[in-house]
Order: C-alpha cells, then sequence, then structure tokens
C-alpha cells in the first residue's frame, strides 16, 4: 500500500520534531518546512497527499501559501490543515475562505491531529456517492466536473475552493430545493470537520462573486437557508 504524503510547515522545531515524530510512527512518509518559501519549493518536488500548515510563519504566511497553492492547477486539490495559536473565529474565516480544508488550534495533541488527518485524506480519496461521482453536471451557462475539480461558465473557468466546489455541485444537482446551513454543513462537508453556519454565508457570498453576472443562481431564503435557481 502506498504510504500518503504529508508535507508539515512550522518555524516552532518542537511542533515539527513532535508532529513528525507522531506521522512517521503512523506510517506516513513525512517531510518538514520551517517557512512559506521552502514550503512552496517543496511542494515543486514532492507533492505532497496533504500539507499541515502552520498560519504564523516568517516571510510568507500560511493564508499566503494556502493561497498561491490553491490557485495553482498543480497544487489546488491538495488538502490542507492549519495549525494556528489563533483562536479568533475571524482568522479562521479567512483560512478556509481561500480553501483550507480544516483548522486545529495549538496547543494541540498529536492524537487529534492524526484523527484529523485521516478524516480528511479519507474524504479527499473519494467518498463520494454515485451520484457525485459523475462525469457532467449542468445548470443553465454552468457546467460542473466533479472528478476533475473543475467548473466553467462558458469557456471561463470558475476558481473554487474544494468547499466553494462541494457547495456549488449539491446545490446545482437539486435545483429549486431550499436548504438549511446546517443541511448544507453536512452535505458538502460533513459533520467530521468544525465549521460554523457563518462560514457557510461567507462561502456563499464568495461563490456569488466568482459566479459574477450569475450570481443570481444561488438565492437567499430567508429565514431558511439557500437554494439554487430552478
Amino acid at each position: 500500500m502506498t504510504r500518503s504524503k504529508i508535507l508539515v510547515v512550522d518555524d516552532e522545531p518542537d511542533v515539527l520534531d513532535m508532529v513528525c515524530y507522531s506521522l512517521n510512527r503512523e506510517g506516513y512518509t513525512v517531510k518538514t518546512a520551517n517557512n512559506g518559501e521552502n514550503a512552496l519549493a517543496l511542494c515543486k518536488q514532492f507533492v505532497p497527499d496533504l500539507i499541515v500548515l502552520d498560519l504564523m510563519l516568517p516571510g510568507i504566511d500560511g493564508n499566503q501559501v494556502c493561497y498561491k497553492l490553491k490557485m495553482n492547477d498543480r497544487y489546488k486539490h491538495i488538502p490542507i490543515i492549519m495549525l494556528t495559536a489563533k483562536s479568533d473565529e475571524t482568522d479562521q474565516l479567512v483560512g478556509l475562505q481561500i480553501g483550507a480544508d480544516d483548522y486545529i488550534t495549538k496547543p494541540f495533541s498529536p492524537r487529534v491531529l492524526s484523527a484529523r488527518i485521516k478524516v480528511v485524506l479519507r474524504r479527499q480519496a473519494g467518498r463520494v456517492d454515485a451520484t457525485d461521482a459523475s462525469e457532467e453536471v449542468k445548470s443553465g451557462p454552468l457546467i460542473m466536473y466533479p472528478l476533475r475539480h473543475e467548473a466553467r461558465i462558458g469557456d471561463e473557468e470558475l476558481k473554487l475552493t474544494p468547499f466553494e466546489f462541494k457547495i456549488l455541485v449539491f446545490m446545482a444537482k437539486r435545483p429549486g430545493r431550499v436548504f438549511s446551513r446546517h443541511q448544507i454543513i453536512e452535505e458538502a462537508r460533513g459533520d467530521d470537520v468544525f465549521i460554523t453556519e457563518r462560514t457557510v454565508d461567507v462561502h456563499i457570498a464568495t461563490l456569488r462573486k466568482k459566479l459574477g453576472d450569475h450570481a443570481s443562481l444561488i438565492m437567499t431564503v430567508h429565514g431558511v437557508g439557500y437554494k439554487f435557481r430552478d
């Protein structure tokens, strides 16, 4: 069985040692970097299956590293778990909005990190139902290819984070049906990752911005949630 490759990025040597030791014992192939520049360089050589990324890094911080990776077609599929000493919800919203898959606040248990990694890797491996594995989803001018994580309006490809893409596919396949924020969390992300209902609103707002002239495809149903236009 192929060992999953994990890149751990943190400027604290003790944290790197602890995480590296724990993940090596779990059977992962682990590489480490102590700043954002080294992390981006290592990605080119190593191409990890998952990245554990500290938010507070010297030079290029974790959010900038995450953004650069998610804007690159070669790396945008790689799930990212952010480590942060900050518990401020705003910091987490920023990271999730640019594509982070999960957040762990320092100090943390290596066992908790290992459990989160397993969940994210399992989800990334494609634990989706048969309908979500369809080759093409079309709704009006919007065309989505779930297997390729690609969404287009005409000739223009939409640059979507993994969560935004899941929301769009989930809702577009069920036009006219109203979903609460909790339902969107459950169906598009899963209860195994912490995310607030407020975060759903942030993702919807970002999705509308990226849809541009077609932002009205996602409709707000006041007091209930959201639906995709028939």
